[in-house]
């Protein structure tokens, strides 16, 4: 590899990377002279593809970039769909996302109000040897919150009023270049309903929930939660199949805590949404309900929920007055309520999945990833997902995430 010049950890990378990566390098204005790459993260920050810093020196400067990498093995990628995802993150950062922002400027929306993303130097979509190269958002000082914590109620805000933004883009989109918007949403697939077109999927879901079960203390919340997974992931399908078009918006699809990095900028707080691989046509309240209960506690929820809604029609509709557009005409009121009730079951069940995975401590997480990267087959994760491998305070904290959640569902008449 030393015709790269690259030090550091990157031997998991094979040559067809290796030599894209070179080439968005040498692509930048700086006059290489040193690249490190290092590892990012603890186990459990990211689950789906590998993470890395690569920092740049230069003649004329440095540069960090956040480097993707999609899992190889042939078993874990027919599992979690890794082509699937990988493709939705290409088309959302170098086609779907730029468009957005470029609908804004024409609109002459003022810059601090454009849509925040990472600056996308590369992405090379040739299976399997996927990877995206990203700006590294901790040089603009955006840093994650703590998976473990509930988001306050000026961050939940704060993610509404993005997610409103961003939105608000695909209804203008519509409007004014339907056609670009169509073969858009032809494109992204939803990673979630792909769950329910494979029988080995569901079963594997379905083992999935038999583990989760078996640590909930709860009889009660044992008993609601049966088969909430494996139907769930049916009825997002069904959903799909039966949504209107003329409501539904590219969706970021993924919205736990870690896919949002946050800044204080003269006491403002700023939101910057990461990781797309889970973008499709959905309904608004496929993101936004999800980032309310994945990312929040139900003590949270109880005394913000309806004030939260409120919040987000109303960003939503300032964000489309830029456009000579309102809320009550492209998603009105009475409908985002409707849709609030209509995908809350589904979205139970990728809660229910996204908390089996996130809630393990580092230690836990590493064997999961391990024996996601080196399956042979859908049982080698499956051991590492036993209860048996979880950590009391572990156990702990699912116990009081799922318990939330059934109480919030129960409290605003989700179920």
């Amino acid at each position: 590899m030393a015709q790269y010049n690259f030090e550091g950890d990157f031997a998991n990378l094979n040559a067809r990377q290796l030599d894209y990566i070179n080439k968005v390098i040498l692509e930048q204005d700086i006059k290489v002279k040193k690249v490190v790459f290092e590892q990012l993260g603890q186990a459990g920050d990211n689950f789906m593809g590998s993470l890395k810093r690569i920092n740049i020196e230069g003649e004329n400067g440095t540069i960090s970039m956040i480097l993707k990498i999609a899992s190889s093995n042939e078993i874990t990628r027919q599992t979690y769909h890794t082509g699937l995802m990988f493709k939705n993150e290409h088309i959302m950062y170098t086609e779907v996302l730029p468009k957005f922002v470029q609908l804004q400027k024409d609109a002459g929306v003022p810059p601090e109000e454009w849509l925040k993303f990472a600056t996308c130097y590369g992405s090379f979509n040739e299976e399997p040897n996927e990877v995206i190269l990203l700006e590294d958002l901790n040089d603009l000082n955006f840093s994650m919150m703590d998976k473990f914590k509930s988001l306050p109620d000026e961050y939940v805000r704060n993610v509404l009023k993005t997610f409103a933004v961003f939105h608000s883009l695909s209804f203008v989109m519509k409007k004014q270049d339907p056609e670009t918007y169509n073969a858009f949403r032809n494109e992204l697939r939803d990673q979630w309903a792909c769950i329910a077109e494979s029988d080995q999927s569901l079963m594997f879901m379905g083992n999935i929930e038999k583990d989760l079960t078996s640590i909930i203390e709860d009889n009660t919340y044992k008993s609601l939660l049966k088969n909430k997974m494996t139907d769930g992931f049916k009825l997002r399908k069904l959903n799909n199949l039966e949504k209107d078009m003329n409501y539904t918006v590219i969706q970021h699809g993924d919205a736990w805590t870690n896919n949002f990095m946050f800044r204080v900028v003269d006491d403002a707080i700023q939101s910057c949404m990461v990781d797309f691989q889970a973008s499709n046509d959905n309904s608004p309240m496929s993101d936004v309900l999800f980032m309310i209960i994945i990312c929040t506690d139900h003590e949270t929820r109880s005394q913000n929920f309806y004030d939260w809604i409120d919040y987000y029609h109303t960003e939503l509709d300032k964000s489309l007055s830029h456009f000579g557009l309102e809320a009550n005409e492209v998603y009105p009121r009475d409908r985002l309520d409707a849709d609030l009730k209509k995908y809350a079951k589904a979205l139970l069940a990728i809660c229910l999945l996204i908390t089996n995975v996130s809630l393990r401590d580092s230690k836990e997480a590493s064997v999961v990833i391990e024996n996601m990267n080196n399956m042979e087959h859908e049982d080698d994760v499956m051991e590492s997902f036993k209860p048996e491998s979880l950590e009391e305070e572990t156990v702990a904290r699912i116990n009081k995430k799922i318990g939330g959640f059934i109480e919030s569902y129960k409290k605003f008449g989700l179920f």
